[in-house]
């Protein structure tokens, strides 16, 4: 039986090997058609251009608690409408906000970047990365500075107070 099952297994093996797959005559088909490539807005002489006042900004030394503010001011110099989709920030203690509807050529816009200086004691250097339809579809705004510790609140300070207040027992 063993014999029998062995050599069944080898016959099924060999023709297996054995056997050719002809592959089917082509048919007459067109060739599929891709879409033509779109050109990119670096190659189109009318595509948007951001001309910023400045691309970025140091905050200096900022006390901590009170958002830090700083409005990147921009002029669309292309002669196509200048549309933001997106700017993403590279950590969640900023948040930006910008001009939503197209900034017509020769109009200004802006980006404005709010950063929560909140328990971030020390340095900081972060970055927006603006996506847009401009001819530079991508590119980075940065700020930075130094946030140092707010002093204590007259409330902290009254803690203080009446700490060194108390008697002290033996």
């Amino acid at each position: 039986m063993r014999k029998l099952f062995l050599a069944l297994v080898l016959i099924s093996s060999s023709i297996i090997a054995s056997a050719q797959v002809t592959p089917l005559a082509p048919r007459n088909v067109a060739p599929a058609q891709t879409a033509p490539a779109q050109p990119s807005q670096a190659d189109n002489p009318n595509a948007p251009v951001f001309k910023f006042e400045s691309t970025s900004h140091d905050f200096g030394t900022v006390p901590e608690g009170p958002a830090a503010v700083f409005e990147y001011v921009f002029t669309n110099v292309g002669r196509e409408p200048l549309i933001i989709s997106d700017v993403v920030k590279s950590c969640g203690c900023t948040t930006p906000s910008w001009t939503k509807e197209p900034i017509l050529p020769g109009k200004t816009g802006k980006i404005v970047a709010s950063f929560d200086t909140k328990g971030r004691v020390g340095n900081f250097n972060k970055t927006l990365t603006v996506v847009s339809n401009a001819k530079q579809a991508n590119f980075q705004l940065t700020f930075g500075g130094v946030v140092v510790a707010a002093p204590p609140t007259t409330q902290e300070n009254n803690n203080i107070q009446e700490i060194k207040l108390e008697p002290q027992s033996h």
